[in-house]
């Protein structure tokens, strides 16, 4: 058992970064008894990259597997089959069984950066929902009204607009709650757009006898611009597969009021660390700028090494301090063929290049003033260049990617 200080030195640590947990009550009775809690994070492996956003929930579980809790990792490579409807306004496109195969497998290798392998169990729950028959699901879907599944803000949305909802999606919640009865979750953890997913859980354990699971949800990160949640279609992500010089610039550039949430959402700091950090900030003895740098760096160290953190951040001071260029730049051999007219298009430069990923989106960046070559910016509408400008030349997009086109 534990005392009433220890239940509430680890509440502190799961409520830190604006984590919430219902019913909060419960969360406590079950720590009261000092056991080892069974803490669930279930992942549809429908991408293979993952992004500090998606991290956060991994951070959490390594929180809760250092205060000697036991985290259940599960990969829903049978819930990926339908698709998480969770903020969809429509039906999300199926997954072959192998690019689930393959996406699982990069989501794991990138999750045990963060989580201690040692306090993991690694379940599959095709293991159990493809073995159910027509009457195990017919079992199931009975403890779940259509009322209540409409009272999901996605599909209530979808449903009032006229919008398909295909049968297979209102699966998808009573699958994943069939998953914590299944593994004998104590917590579950997702972000804030689960929290119907979570309590769909909670109380499909209820109905079938079993102490039902506590829902710890955490809010979703924004990206590098501060504003929408962090996402490859905004463009707006730092992946921790991130080169450590990229990761670091990257962290380098999210605006100050963020520092606080990236520190208790996406750093390896303990929250008391945090709280004595940002204390300092808030009282003048910490400059933001060197607040930042020590942010940045724990997070490349978390997924590099603390020389690798080193190396970036003497890179970072290269490129923006000394106003110098990256050493190592890559050169490339351009395959893009210049037109009727002789010259080549740049859109379809950057294109090839892959730092853009449309033509229109090159010419914006063009248009902003965001790409140079030699060091000298493209003028708006600047579109199209002679091939012997480009041969050897230094092309540059952006503030941190650099490139050298082979002569």
């Amino acid at each position: 058992m534990l005392t009433d200080t220890e239940i509430e030195e680890q509440l502190g640590t799961i409520l830190s970064g604006d984590a919430s947990v219902i019913p909060l009550e419960a969360c406590k009775a079950k720590l009261a008894t000092g056991r080892s809690l069974r803490v669930k994070l279930g992942v549809d492996p429908t991408a293979p990259d993952l992004h500090l956003g998606h991290a956060v929930p991994l951070r959490k579980l390594r929180q809760l597997q250092d205060l000697g809790h036991v985290v259940i990792l599960l990969i829903g490579n049978a819930t990926a089959l339908i698709g998480d409807p969770s903020g969809r306004n429509s039906t999300r496109p199926p997954l072959s069984s192998e690019e689930i195969k393959a996406n699982a497998q990069t989501y794991i290798d990138q999750a045990f950066k963060i989580l201690d392998p040692d306090k993991t169990e690694l379940v599959y729950n095709a293991d159990w929902l493809l073995s159910l028959d027509l009457e195990d699901v017919l079992k199931l879907a009975s403890h779940f009204t259509i009322a209540r599944i409409l009272e999901r803000d996605d599909f209530s949305n979808r449903y009032k607009a006229q919008r398909s909802i295909s049968l297979h999606e209102f699966l998808y919640p009573i699958m994943q709650a069939y998953d914590s009865v299944q593994v004998h979750a104590d917590i579950e953890v997702g972000g804030t757009d689960q929290l119907f997913n979570l309590l769909a859980g909670r109380e499909l354990m209820e109905k079938m006898g079993m102490e039902p699971q506590v829902c710890l949800t955490l809010p979703l990160l924004e990206g590098t611009d501060g504003v929408q949640k962090m996402s490859k279609s905004y463009g707006n992500y730092i992946g921790i597969t991130d080169a450590p010089d990229d990761m670091f610039g990257k962290v380098m550039s999210i605006p100050d009021e963020l520092m606080e949430r990236y520190f208790y959402l996406a750093s390896s700091l303990k929250p008391a660390e945090v709280a004595e950090i940002m204390a300092g900030l808030e009282a003048g003895e910490l400059h933001p700028n060197a607040v930042k740098r020590q942010l940045a760096a724990n997070i490349v160290s978390s997924y590099y090494s603390d020389q690798a953190a080193q190396a970036a951040e003497e890179a970072f001071d290269r490129l923006f301090k000394d106003k110098d260029v990256p050493e190592d730049i890559p050169t490339v051999v351009l395959t893009t063929a210049p037109g009727d007219d002789g010259s080549i298009y740049i859109p379809a430069v950057l294109v090839e290049l892959g730092f853009a990923s449309s033509a229109s989106e090159a010419r914006r960046l063009i248009n902003g003033g965001g790409v140079k070559v030699e060091g000298a910016m493209l003028e708006v509408g600047c579109y199209n260049l002679d091939p012997a400008l480009l041969a050897g030349a230094l092309i540059q997009v952006g503030k941190r990617k650099f490139v050298r086109i082979a002569g």
